[in-house]
């Protein structure tokens, strides 16, 4: 894995009111706390509503607080929407753009997700990158080329390892229960890896962190995350539970 410290996301999605956002929260800073040898960087996307009290309930532990999405906009007549700059502004580090049910829910394509990642470059956050293809995609053949050209369509200029993390999340095992096999899910990192060498350079495609995001659990995470090009994981359904994501944060040592 070179140098790239593996990094555990939890997306939070349409999830949790105050009480039991914040109770989720504290523990898993409680467990970070009292385990902060565990080789791994943690990063926890709430709702809108509750990232400023999350990120206080967190602060010091070391773990980071993440948007689920951000608009291209700095700012103006966008009802609804958030700026990167207003995540920025209440404690977030990164925001994650292009995942799999926005672009199918709300249309979004390669040139949103683009943007918006670049509006969260721009805003000083680091933007979680989502890819993948469908189950029609996969068995027609089309994996790589689908992977390879959403991660040219959604990577946007100024991308780098420092700023940029691509998550790869098989649409196909998001909430359903399948799990991509360790050789898919390497297979398909490696593509991402070998695409992202030929946009960036050697050096930073070989830094840059790319995530597996399709039904991880702490049954399968010690397996995944031990495959060369996975360097961590988008967290569903697991991280809604404090005691299954430390257990897939501490099955990537």
């Amino acid at each position: 894995m070179m140098n790239r410290r593996p990094l555990i996301a939890g997306n939070w999605k349409m999830n949790g009111l105050s009480t039991g956002g914040l109770a989720l929260a504290t523990g898993i800073a409680a467990k970070r706390k009292a385990a902060p040898d565990v080789p791994c960087d943690l990063l926890i996307c709430p709702p809108f509503t509750l990232i400023s009290d999350v990120a206080k309930a967190v602060a010091g532990s070391g773990i980071a607080v993440g948007g689920q999405d951000c608009h291209a906009k700095v700012s103006g007549a966008h009802t609804g929407d958030i700026a990167a700059e207003m995540l920025k502004d209440v404690g977030c580090s990164h925001v994650i753009v292009g995942h799999s049910e926005r672009r199918t829910d709300h249309g979004e394509t390669d040139a949103i997700v683009k943007a918006k990642a670049g509006a969260a470059l721009a805003a000083g956050l680091a933007a979680v990158i989502c890819i993948g293809e469908t189950l029609a995609q996969r068995e027609a053949g089309e994996t790589f080329a689908v992977n390879r050209a959403q991660l040219a369509g959604s990577l946007p200029d100024g991308a780098t390892a420092a700023n940029v993390v691509i998550a790869y999340e098989p649409v196909w095992a998001i909430g359903t229960g399948r799990v991509a096999t360790p050789d898919q899910a390497q297979e398909v990192h490696a593509v991402i890896r070998a695409a992202l060498q030929e946009r960036l350079g050697a050096a930073e495609a070989g830094a840059m962190r790319i995530l597996y995001g399709g039904s991880m659990k702490p049954d399968n995470a010690r397996e995944l995350l031990g495959l060369p090009d996975v360097d961590g994981g988008l967290i569903g359904g697991a991280s809604l539970k404090v005691e299954d994501f430390w257990a897939i944060a501490s099955a990537s040592a």
